[in-house]
């Protein structure tokens, strides 16, 4: 039982920080948030609604400037201040503002959300365990092993969830009658957007796949659809 511990400890403190994160980030966007009241997006958002057969799209604004869009745990969509300041600004459209609503909505409806949340808790209680294995065998590097270890295996984890969130956006929106170029145009100036400098970085290390992958996925599926 006792060379056992160290695995159970790691596995507690994993579900520990699971419940910590899904408190905190509730409370971050509970006290830092708005609801959306934009007309022009409440038209497209109605839109999609209507191809979703629900009463309504809830988009809230979150009050931080760096642009993104967030799926939180409990269901809820946000739009960050940054990202609705470029779209006010013209930068974005309202197409294209629509067209990440709808990615959001991907990792909501395909549970993205709250497995992001396990996975993450679950990551490092895997990273806790595996330093703890490393550590005697590679002695000042084992803990260093463990975290890239788990890093590479949450951006894979994370790029497959993106692909499919892009996936179902793509099918919400052509549902809608929005289509996919506002997708497609909006990932061809995302990295202007955010400031992105991860152009350099391998794809395998990134949590996000790179914008020409995306859109080619996007149209794979296109054309997949209308064969």
């Amino acid at each position: 039982m006792i060379k056992f511990t160290p695995i159970l400890l790691a596995v507690l403190y994993g579900f520990v920080m699971y419940r910590f994160s899904v408190w905190r980030t509730s409370r971050e966007l509970d006290a830092n948030s708005t609801e959306l009241a934009d007309p022009i997006l409440k038209v497209l958002t109605d839109r999609m609604a209507q191809a979703l057969d629900i009463e309504r799209i809830k988009v809230h604004i979150y009050e931080i400037e760096p642009v993104n869009g967030l799926a939180a745990p409990d269901g809820r969509i946000f739009i960050t201040r940054g990202f609705f300041n470029k779209y006010r600004k013209g930068e974005v459209t309202s197409e294209e503002m629509a067209s990440v609503i709808a990615h959001e909505l991907g990792h909501v409806a395909l549970g993205h959300s709250k497995r992001r949340m396990i996975d993450f808790s679950g990551q490092n209680a895997m990273r806790t365990a595996l330093a703890m294995v490393l550590g005697r065998f590679l002695p000042g590097i084992g803990p260093w092993v463990a975290g890239l270890l788990m890093r590479l295996v949450a951006a894979r984890l994370s790029r497959n969830d993106e692909f499919e969130a892009d996936a179902y956006a793509s099918a919400l929106l052509v549902k809608a009658g929005i289509g996919t170029e506002p997708q497609k145009s909006l990932f061809t100036k995302l990295e202007k957007l955010t400031g992105a400098r991860g152009a350099s970085t391998p794809a395998w290390m990134l949590s996000h796949p790179k914008s020409p992958q995306r859109i080619a996925a996007i149209e794979a599926n296109e054309a997949k659809w209308q064969a």
